[in-house]
């Protein structure tokens, strides 16, 4: 298969269609064995795979759309029904941009998409799955990503409430000098831990009934001293901490005002049904805020993002059109570099039999040589030009019968056949077509 001829193909489970059960049936363990065993399938000839939390989404490249969209049903069967969203060529493409930039985040313009994508890209390459195509799709949309965020507020502020209630904390006190404690190592708990270890507390403790998940998220963050507890550490770490973020799925109180006297924590509490006991409000030194504080701070960054989700919108229309221009001009130069070399091998040949042919009478010399060169040269170029202008712009125009018929009127393998006998007697001077006198007494040596 040749970049003239390769479809792209894909497959996403998200959070837009599927639940969390729906995304982790679909997610494998490895993303390299994912690549590893797609590009080893009979006609697929590239691979990508992108796992995260919220998604799953594969892409190959085929010969056709259908054998692509078998390939992703067999390879997916878990992820049947409104679960999983098949993505034709186009779509596919354009959908990589958008996920780069974080317009398809379950928190707009987040930023941990972007080193997903890259970390995905490298696992790719290293498993030797990527090609022109795929290639192209993925750093493109990976210079997408870094344009949103650098030309615009996509990632600016805090949308989620996780994050939001770390900044809200950061408002409240100095985070550089706190001992931060996460309890809950869900979707929202996971934001928030982000969010301390970026805010550099001295300590960042992260306890969750699993032990097991508080210390992978613990691991997980950047940061020196992260701490994975159980539950049974609990009182423990609100000992020892200063700001408290509550995020469990728990459908009782986590934290009584007992758990919490005597701490002086500032607590934030995200969970829905309240982790945090009501009572815990009327504790001196401890202050608590739960969600209808983090209004005013979510609401004005969403505001803030959606506007600037606007501007990434046209430069993803740009980029992608630029994508498709550049996979167009790569399927022209095919052609033209087919046409180029069909024409360079009968140019040899001919160069070959004409210099056999002149040096009956005695060797050329290394300028006579050069003439007879220069002369092939300059007719190939003048010849070829006008069919290489005309399959550029039958490129730019989609126009893939003549790209097609280029194809097969210029394949390398022409003129490979013997010559006709009438051409392989030597060819007199007068029979020799399109050979400018003064070229022909250049080469004879008789014009100084």
């Amino acid at each position: 298969m040749t970049a003239a001829t390769g479809v792209v193909s894909g497959l996403r489970v998200t959070h837009e269609n599927a639940s969390l059960d729906d995304v982790e049936a679909a997610c494998h363990a490895d993303t390299e064995a994912v690549v590893e065993r797609l590009v080893a399938i009979p006609r697929v000839e590239e691979a990508f795979a992108l796992q995260t939390c919220n998604r799953f989404e594969a892409y190959v490249v085929t010969d056709e759309k259908s054998t692509g969209r078998a390939v992703l049903g067999d390879f997916a069967p878990d992820a049947a029904g409104h679960a999983a969203v098949e993505m034709g060529h186009e779509e596919s493409l354009r959908h990589l941009l958008r996920v780069a930039a974080g317009l398809e985040s379950l928190v707009l313009g987040e930023d941990q998409i972007l080193g997903q994508v890259r970390d995905a890209y490298q696992t790719a390459v290293e498993a030797d799955a990527m090609g022109p195509m795929l290639d192209d799709a993925v750093t493109k949309a990976i210079h997408v990503g870094e344009r949103a965020r650098t030309e615009t507020a996509i990632n600016e502020g805090a949308v989620s409430v996780g994050s939001a209630a770390v900044e809200l904390l950061g408002e409240r006190r100095d985070l550089g000098d706190a001992a931060g404690l996460v309890v809950g190592a869900g979707e929202m708990g996971a934001i928030a831990a982000h969010a301390l270890a970026d805010a550099a507390v001295e300590t960042l403790y992260v306890v969750n009934r699993s032990p097991e998940r508080a210390v992978k998220l613990a691991t997980e963050t950047d940061h020196d001293d992260a701490r994975g507890l159980g539950l049974d550490a609990l009182d423990a770490a609100l000992s020892a901490a200063d700001v408290v973020v509550s995020a469990t799925g728990s459908q009782g109180h986590v934290l009584d005002a007992a758990d919490l006297a005597d701490t002086g924590a500032l607590v934030v509490d995200i969970a829905q049904p309240r982790d945090v006991s009501p009572a815990a409000d009327a504790l001196d030194g401890v202050t608590v805020y739960d969600m209808s504080a983090l209004e005013s701070v979510t609401g004005e960054t969403e505001r803030r993002r959606r506007a600037a989700a606007e501007s990434v919108e046209a430069m993803i229309d740009r980029e992608f059109e630029h994508l498709l221009e550049g996979y167009k001009r790569k399927r022209a130069d095919e052609v033209i570099a087919t046409m180029y070399e069909s024409a360079e091998r009968i140019k040899e040949r001919e160069i070959s039999q004409a210099i056999s042919q002149l040096e009956a009478d005695g060797d050329l010399t290394d300028d006579q040589r050069e003439v007879v060169d220069a002369m092939a040269d300059s007719l190939v170029s003048q010849l070829l030009a006008p069919p290489t202008k005309s399959l550029r712009d039958a490129a730019a125009e989609d126009d893939w019968a003549t790209i097609n018929t280029a194809l097969q009127l210029f394949n390398p393998e022409f003129g490979d056949d013997e010559r006709p006998a009438d051409h392989a007697d030597e060819l007199p001077d007068e029979a020799a077509p399109g050979m400018p006198d003064h070229v022909r007494q250049r080469i004879a040596g008789d014009d100084d």
